[in-house]
């Protein structure tokens, strides 16, 4: 019977080529399934079980890492990670009539209700109003940020938009997200005239639509146009930047912004099948994360429009519609 690591190799050209999913899902696999080779060893699929997985959980749980608990451990988020990727691992096992655990066995630990985080109007406000825009980098700046908050895209998303893509006119465009999973994307009119101003500071004729205006890029004479494109890193840097200046104490990253786009889609009335299409999200159980806001938006409504337990009057005027019994 082939190694471990020979059919881990296998999994992860299967997850390229045929199931098409791109180079970041391909690299977390091979980070969470070379992790448990690592651990495991010489062991054959035959010989992957319950307990076994049960001592690498026990293993996982108390590893320590960057992404961790207040203990300094790994959160239970990550753990389930691998537990992911080894569960897709096995179901590829199993599909290939290798013998080994069955799949569905391995579960997931309950992490407690995801909650997202969000700028309110005020915020997002003061945010744009931190960004100076008497230089080229400013106005890039805003674009950026004008950018991510009109559309929701994911920040990879946007730091691989070229020029050509981007149809200004019609306000506009197609990205691939997770799995190139294509969708359309459309630009607000502010949006729209922030890119343009953007451009018309650029005297190169490169590709990417943001790119690098530091001096020492400028300095070192680089002009190959993707070491001058603006790295994920490099936005994420500039959102944190901005969120400071204006004052936000709340962690504020470009997810943040994707978050506040949604938000504000849902709480001025879109529908949530809407919302997953223009997030590009392939379940909709992912965008109901965001219908605690809807919940919290009619909960506001109902305490707004309907009388209290003795049927008084509301504080805003509306006219009273019961009775003390």
């Amino acid at each position: 019977m082939q190694k471990l690591i020979d059919w881990i190799d296998q999994f992860l050209t299967h997850v390229e080529i045929e199931k098409n999913q791109s180079l970041k899902t391909v690299e977390n696999y091979k980070h969470y399934l070379g992790r448990f080779q690592e651990w495991a060893g010489d062991v054959k699929p035959n010989n992957i079980n319950l307990p076994l997985v049960q001592k690498y959980r026990l293993y996982l749980n108390r590893m320590e890492n960057n992404k961790k608990k207040s203990d300094g451990t790994l959160s239970l988020k990550t753990e389930n990670y691998h537990m992911i990727a080894l569960r897709a691992f096995l179901k590829y096992l199993a599909r290939n009539d290798v013998e080994s655990l069955a799949p569905e066995k391995i579960t997931l630990s309950k992490t407690g209700e995801r909650t997202v985080e969000f700028l309110t109007p005020e915020e997002i406000v003061r945010l744009f109003q931190a960004v100076e825009r008497s230089n080229q980098k400013g106005i890039r700046d805003y674009a950026i940020l004008e950018t991510l908050f009109s559309t929701g895209l994911r920040v990879s998303e946007l730091t691989n938009l070229n020029i050509s893509q981007v149809d200004l006119k019609r306000g506009e465009f197609m990205v691939r997200g997770k799995g190139r999973k294509p969708r359309i994307v459309f630009l607000s009119e502010k949006a729209i005239r922030c890119i343009k101003l953007y451009l018309n500071t650029r005297t190169d004729n490169l590709e990417p639509l943001f790119i690098s205006h530091s001096p020492n890029t400028k300095r070192a004479g680089i002009l190959d146009e993707e070491r001058l494109r603006l790295s994920e890193r490099s936005v994420q840097n500039i959102v944190k930047k901005y969120a400071l200046l204006a004052g936000i104490i709340k962690k504020v990253t470009p997810h943040t912004l994707r978050h506040s786009f949604a938000t504000g889609l849902l709480t001025n009335g879109a529908d949530i099948r809407s919302v997953q299409e223009m997030l590009g999200h392939a379940s909709i159980t992912t965008t109901q994360i965001y219908t605690h806001i809807t919940n919290k938006r009619l909960k506001e409504i109902h305490e707004k429009f309907h009388p209290d337990e003795k049927g008084k009057q509301k504080s805003d005027g509306h006219i009273i519609i019961g009775q003390d019994m």
